[in-house]
């Protein structure tokens, strides 16, 4: 079973990536996956795939054919480009009410499985140590702050190391973001073209003076 200090470790990764990356696009990455899966509903999708192709290249020979001249050829295109569309609104509207219930769904596993868990795991082993202090190294208003709310003195509580982990995760984050920013400055500064040499400018008066009583 996975370790309670590894655990409020991860809750404290989870929450940060959340924050950082954004729930839509979480949303939205989760939701391309789901519709890799070989289920009902991916058929479905596919079917609307190919529904709209059809009705493109239907629409396309609706809009070359002329209703005076072809007349019926234009008619029957316009019965096929209508019941398309109207089958396409259906799963139009049938793919919207999915999405819309897969976000929630999300929504809730994810705050479950970060904030949700953020805030009951501190309230659930409040009196448990995560791990002692070596007795004597440090003194008696650190150990009860190490300990607070309710752990044993002496002890470091959940709490403290829910905010050490946070500030670790942090700190990692801000220095994986600078070196990736100083990375992408460095190749972007070595696309830039370099120039040879400057554009001359004008004689200086003094160096024209200087030429004229040399020569």
């Amino acid at each position: 079973m996975i370790s309670v200090l590894l655990l409020v470790f991860l809750v404290e990764v989870g929450v940060h990536l959340v924050n950082t990356v954004g729930a839509a696009t979480i949303n939205n990455l989760l939701w391309n996956i789901y519709l890799t899966l070989p289920t009902e509903f991916s058929k479905q999708v596919a079917e609307r795939k190919t529904l709209q192709k059809e009705y493109l290249t239907i629409r396309r020979d609706l809009n070359a054919t002329s209703s005076q001249d072809q007349f019926a050829k234009w008619a029957k295109l316009r019965r096929q480009h209508d019941k398309l569309l109207e089958q396409l609104e259906k799963m139009k509207t049938s793919h919207e009410s999915a999405k819309t219930k897969f976000d929630s769904t999300v929504n809730i596993l994810r705050w479950l499985a970060t904030s949700g868990l953020k805030f009951l795991l501190p309230f659930w082993y409040a009196k448990q140590p995560m791990f002692w202090l070596p007795h004597g190294w440090f003194p008696y208003y650190a150990e009860w702050i190490l300990s607070f709310p309710r752990a044993p003195v002496g002890s470091v509580s959940i709490a403290s190391w829910q905010t050490a982990c946070a500030g670790v995760v942090l700190l990692v984050s801000d220095t994986i973001a600078a070196i990736l920013g100083l990375v992408l400055g460095a190749k972007m500064a070595k696309k830039q073209p370099v120039k040879v040499g400057a554009e001359k400018g004008p004689i200086p008066k003094s160096q024209e003076a200087k030429a004229k009583k040399d020569s």
